[in-house]
């Protein structure tokens, strides 16, 4: 054995030791979350999780590391934790063993894109025990839910760069399934091609038409490339894999060209650094939120015709202490010129406060439904992720 392979023996032990010890780790929070359950306050410790990460730099810079990067090792290890324990709180696991096909989870797109990422986000340490399953639309993805086919959809709801998707609030509104989870994914577009290729020598470039839109700065200086629209990312990193011609490109995650044998040509091309999409997970499964999990809670309703009828609803909320973090308003099918307002709220439909706001605007709106309460992670206590 030479010096090279003894030394990555070495590293080979050290990361199995390092997976153990996170393994070990994950033991105590689950420890903590069963303490917690039986009447601890909260879930989460803001003061203790700062004291946490200003004493790893300080431990960090005594060993010479970059304080920076261990500190963002350690946010990853609350996250981790965070969501171990919220796991534990909801008592997901007694609700699935009643419904056949919880282990299964619908997604629009193909393997590798991000949709199938975010959704392998956010089933955590349960994913590897989850089949995902790619549907062609949206709504085939919603339609695999009702008909139980699978457990759980996920769909795209808003990007930080392109804004809503439109087609994902019609579908909440169709369908009698609720949210019963978020996530968020930090979209980070690569140029992928074959082994070999060169951005310089490109022909054509192909991706989702959002995809393209979003790097339209980076694919500008790629001259006389024709931009080619496909129907999802990973399904574009796919055909240029197939096709064996080193003059096309994709653009997709770097997990898509991994999982295509494709190379990174560049990475991170996208116009906008932080480009994040949210999603929500929609199911038949009733979940009981526990308290202590920072909630977000999901309206849509119609207000009466009148002047001043919107900020009334609004004043209904914000009376009972409920702060709005989205306020979205769609067109009434076959009705010109009226719209449904769609409404995300920090907190449950366990808190008080929230049932009674709820009850005052039924009394005031023609419609109204809740389209389901959730654990966050688009709030500042339910936030896991560095936006």
């Amino acid at each position: 054995m030479n010096d090279l392979d003894r030394l990555r023996g070495q590293l080979d032990a050290h990361d199995r030791r390092l997976v153990e010890l996170l393994r070990e780790r994950l033991d105590t929070v689950a420890d903590i979350a069963r303490l917690k359950a039986d009447g601890l306050p909260f879930l989460r410790d803001h003061e203790r999780e700062s004291e946490l990460l200003a004493r790893v730099e300080g431990w960090a810079r005594e060993l010479h590391l970059d304080a920076f990067r261990v500190r963002e090792v350690f946010r990853e290890l609350i996250a981790m934790s965070l969501k171990s324990q919220e796991e534990a709180l909801l008592g997901r696991e007694r609700v699935e063993r009643s419904v056949r096909t919880a282990h299964r989870a619908a997604y629009q797109g193909t393997e590798g894109s991000y949709s199938q990422l975010a959704a392998r986000k956010y089933f955590g340490a349960r994913a590897d025990d989850v089949e995902l399953v790619g549907m062609a639309t949206f709504a085939d993805a919603v339609a695999a839910a009702e008909a139980g086919d699978v457990g759980y959809a996920l769909l795209p709801i808003e990007n930080t760069t392109a804004g809503s998707i439109n087609q994902t609030y019609d579908l909440l509104l169709e369908t009698p399934l609720r949210i019963v989870g978020e996530e968020v994914f930090h979209v980070r577009h690569c140029l992928l091609g074959l082994p070999g290729a060169r951005a310089d020598g490109l022909r054509q470039v192909l991706s989702h038409p959002q995809a393209l839109a979003q790097c339209a700065r980076f694919l500008a200086g790629l001259e006389g490339v024709e931009q080619v629209a496909h129907a999802d990312t990973a399904a574009a990193a796919r055909e240029v894999g197939r096709a064996a011609d080193s003059g096309r490109a994709a653009i997709a995650s770097e997990a898509a060209g991994a999982l295509y044998g494709l190379d990174v040509l560049a990475r991170d091309i996208a116009d906008q650094d932080e480009n994040w999409t949210r999603f929500v997970v929609i199911s038949s499964l009733e979940l009981e939120l526990d308290p202590r999990i920072p909630a977000k809670t999901s309206l849509v309703f119609t207000t009466p015709h009148r002047h001043g009828a919107l900020a009334h609803c609004l004043n209904v909320l914000d009376r009972h202490g409920l702060n709005l973090t989205k306020l979205e308003s769609r067109p009434v099918p076959r009705r010109p010129w009226e719209y449904r307002f769609y409404v995300d709220l920090e907190g449950s439909m366990a808190s008080e406060s929230a049932t009674i706001a709820v009850a005052e605007l039924r009394r005031e709106c023609p419609s109204l439904r809740v389209l389901g309460s959730y654990p966050a992670r688009t709030t500042a206590d339910g936030a896991v992720d560095r936006m």
